[in-house]
């Protein structure tokens, strides 16, 4: 069953705009609009396998602010914590690939009401009291170095607190670029903090400026640098074109090294989100009492069914999960 202390999420709302018909952005065809970001789709997923979910966030003063709020609302994710601001809405366009043209995003994000919020004014020892977990994403920490530190800020505050810390490495060049930012410095820094990292060797890479062989040396560095470090989750793709990927989910310990079969994924109908899912998926496992070999299952569940449903975040029910990774996954539910 579900746990009930809650999980608390940190990190920007947004609109994400789809090029629908196979068009190009450019060619201006209609857009689709949906909320999204990183720790909102986590928090969105794991409301729907039964979980209380906590949004921390700042939002325009707007109709779309009105809008992502009551987005998340609706799949039952707590947002009395988001607060409105002057500001506008961070957007990003989408243009869904197809075959062997690959997906491309467009980011409309500076100076958006998170990115340029007062967190001083965010009472974190109120906000994480009784809480089991917080979650923050790298994305939230790309947008400048007032995000960094209110991400860094909150982790503190949690592992003084006892409460555990997640965080998704969630690498965006586009964004770290835009204010000429030492990526791998800061991620280091909120790397630190963290119970469970999502990320994998390209991460460790990344933050090391080393090669490694293979995922298991690229965990072992992980747990040397950060003691307070448990598990190094992540996926590995590999993708035949597009609309055909073959996923896999990987865990690692200090102790143990866990992989789960090998799915094959085709006909993809939106793979934005897909790791946010697979986070959501293996919190879940952690959070409900099952092993890890099991929470790595749900995670891998999870991010496999996201790539078949459209939007940001993943609508999975703790059946789905089940079915998926029943003998009879494909029969019509009656």
């Amino acid at each position: 069953m579900p746990t009930t202390a809650p999980f608390v999420c940190f990190g920007e709302l947004l609109i994400r705009l789809t090029v629908t018909g196979g068009h190009l952005l450019e060619a201006l065809s209609p857009l689709q609009p949906v909320v999204g970001g990183a720790e909102a789709n986590v928090a969105v997923g794991l409301a729907r396998l039964g979980h209380d979910t906590r949004m921390v966030s700042v939002v325009a003063d707007n109709a779309l602010g009105v809008a992502a709020v009551n987005e998340l609302r609706r799949w039952g994710v707590d947002t009395r914590a988001v607060t409105k601001a002057p500001q506008r809405m961070g957007l990003y366009f989408l243009t869904p690939g197809a075959i062997h043209r690959p997906s491309d995003i467009v980011y409309d994000r500076a100076d958006s009401a998170f990115a340029l919020a007062d967190f001083s004014a965010i009472d974190w020892p109120a906000l994480l009291k009784g809480a089991g977990w917080l979650h923050v994403s790298g994305v939230t920490a790309a947008l400048g170095e007032n995000c960094v530190r209110a991400a860094l800020d909150a982790m503190k505050v949690a592992r003084k607190a006892g409460v555990r810390v997640s965080f998704d490495c969630n690498y965006r060049p586009k964004l770290w670029a835009e204010w000429s930012a030492d990526a791998p410095a800061y991620i280091t820094q909120l790397m630190q903090q963290a119970d469970l990292i999502f990320g994998g060797y390209r991460d460790i890479e990344l933050i090391s400026g080393q090669r490694f062989n293979d995922e298991r040396e690229a965990a072992d560095h992980a747990f040397a640098a950060f003691p307070h470090l448990q598990r190094l989750v992540c996926t590995r793709r590999e993708q035949v074109n597009v609309d055909h990927n073959r996923l896999t989910g990987l865990m690692y310990t200090r102790e143990r090294s866990l992989e789960t079969d090998t799915h094959n994924i085709e006909q993809i109908v939106d793979r934005i989100g897909g790791g946010d899912a697979f986070a959501a998926g293996v919190m879940h496992g952690l959070l409900t009492g099952t092993d890890d070999e099991k929470a790595l299952d749900y995670g891998i569940a999870c991010a496999c069914l996201k790539h078949a449903q459209p939007g940001d975040a993943s609508l999975a029910t703790p059946g789905d999960l089940d079915t998926f990774l029943s003998d009879d996954g494909f029969d019509v539910k009656r």
